[in-house]
């Protein structure tokens, strides 16, 4: 019986010099046995001539067992159909562990060049000889010269010098590197259109959205007048202004939207792109996520959490004149007077987020903030005096560092008067690490984040121990 292999596109091929020997091999079988049969049957040496026919036999046996064994289980060349090779096999040296490359980095790199022919395939074999592979490439025309932004997976022996270095002598010039991570893999579009997402169902998101889609930069919003009735900033025109590493873009209630990279001009496109999203965020206007958690204090008594934005104005007033000098006087460190005049920007989502805490009346009786400023992050609180020491103010300080967290801040501070034993109290109980500055009785305390793995207010319910039931 024939061996049969396959050929690599399936079809069957029988090997028909092997079919031709075994059968050559029965033919001579039988005619050794009819002739040994004939002299056994007539001759008067028989008994001799059938032991020579039985070592013949056995002699033809061992040959086709030789034979098969040989060349009927070794699959011939190029036959496909052989077992895969395991992912050890297919892994080149630099790819195992213990490899020359070891293993892989993300970066983020930005270079200019010349807009002419040529220009993008040498910057591209610069990278080839480094073993560094292109992920995602864009580019921003800019005249006689081209930006172009690459995310990259280079070996991770290999360094942010050595990147640049070959960059540079590929025509490279103004390189900007730095680490990416996983979020980075996420193609432009698809990047924009969660950013646009985020910022449609979130007003707090804008500077937040612009951050990650510009990278690394400082994000103020201005508004037109300031909380003691000066004069804002210079207006700017509809379309925007784009000044190299500057960007100014009108804001929705005609404040200014300020944004500045120093290390790094703007192009075009990140104009338009960074316009596009303020244009969506003023045509949607004011809008906060309208969940809420219901919480009980240790004393039985059940609060509610919540977003707040500038529709809560007057039930803060409210809660002002229920405060007494003392509690407004630690807020905000000046004439208590003057309070009522920052909650429309305290208020407002355009400058951060603020949480509310409400009794079953509707009566709002505490206020957290977490307020962009620039780079930093700022947290304040204001607790009614009769609803002080039942742990709210700790609550709100969890959620809004938790918020923090997750927009990706690196630290959060809070300003208050040294006497504030409270606030000092309740930045204590985060357990993450602080820095204390004192100077003329002004306590600024900061906390870092980047201990932090991650989060949500659920971190904070866990740690205070409450129970919560969310809208």
């Amino acid at each position: 019986m024939s061996d049969v292999t396959r050929h690599k596109h399936g079809r069957p091929v029988h090997h028909w010099r092997r079919d031709a020997v075994e059968l050559a091999a029965l033919f001579t079988a039988v005619a050794v046995a009819d002739v040994v049969a004939n002299l056994v049957g007539h001759g008067p040496d028989g008994p001799g001539l059938l032991a020579v026919s039985a070592a013949a036999l056995i002699a033809t046996a061992g040959f086709h067992v030789w034979w098969s064994r040989r060349h009927g289980h070794a699959p011939p060349t190029g036959d496909t159909d052989a077992r895969p090779p395991s992912a050890e096999e297919q892994a080149g040296p630099s790819d195992l562990p213990g490899g020359v490359a070891g293993e892989s980095a993300l970066w983020r790199m930005r270079t200019t060049v010349k807009d002419a022919p040529g220009s993008l395939a040498a910057l591209c074999a610069a990278l080839a000889e480094h073993r560094v592979d292109i992920l995602s490439l864009q580019t921003h025309p800019l005249g006689e010269d081209t930006v172009d932004e690459f995310l990259l997976r280079a070996p991770g022996a290999l360094a942010a010098a050595d990147i640049t270095g070959a960059v540079a002598r590929a025509g490279g010039a103004g390189t900007w590197i730095e680490r990416a991570d996983a979020h980075d893999l996420v193609d432009a579009p698809t990047r924009v259109l969660g950013l646009a997402t985020r910022t449609a169902l979130d007003a707090a998101e804008l500077p937040l959205a612009l951050r990650q889609l510009l990278g690394r930069c400082t994000i103020r919003s201005l508004p037109a007048t300031t909380p003691g009735g000066g004069r804002g900033p210079e207006a700017v025109p509809v379309e925007g202004v784009l000044e190299d590493t500057v960007m100014r873009l009108r804001a929705p209630e005609g404040g200014v939207v300020t944004v500045e990279r120093p290390y790094l001009p703007f192009t075009p496109t990140e104009f338009a792109r960074a316009r596009a999203l303020v244009e969506l965020d003023a045509r949607l206007g004011p809008r906060v996520p309208r969940g809420q958690d219901v919480l009980t204090l240790p004393e039985g008594n059940a609060i509610t959490v919540r977003r707040a934005d500038t529709g809560d104005v007057e039930a803060a007033k409210a809660m002002h004149e229920r405060c007494s000098a003392r509690t407004l006087g630690m807020r905000y460190h000046g004439p208590v007077g003057d309070a009522d005049r920052y909650l429309n920007h305290l208020l407002s989502p355009r400058f951060g987020r603020t949480l509310a805490v409400q009794t079953p009346s509707g009566r709002i009786v505490g206020l957290g903030h977490l307020l962009w400023d620039g780079d930093e992050t700022e947290v304040a609180l204001l607790v009614e005096d009769q609803w002080q020491r039942r742990g709210i103010g700790g609550e709100l300080l969890g959620r809004l560092v938790a918020m923090a967290v997750e927009a990706g801040c690196a630290s959060v501070y809070a300003v208050t008067q040294s006497s504030n034993t409270g606030m000092v109290a309740a930045m204590r109980g985060l357990g993450l690490p602080l820095d204390y500055q004192i100077e003329e009785g002004t306590l600024v305390i900061t906390a870092r984040l980047d201990t932090v793995a991650g989060g949500g207010p659920e971190l904070s319910l866990e740690r205070s121990g409450k129970r919560a039931v969310r809208d």
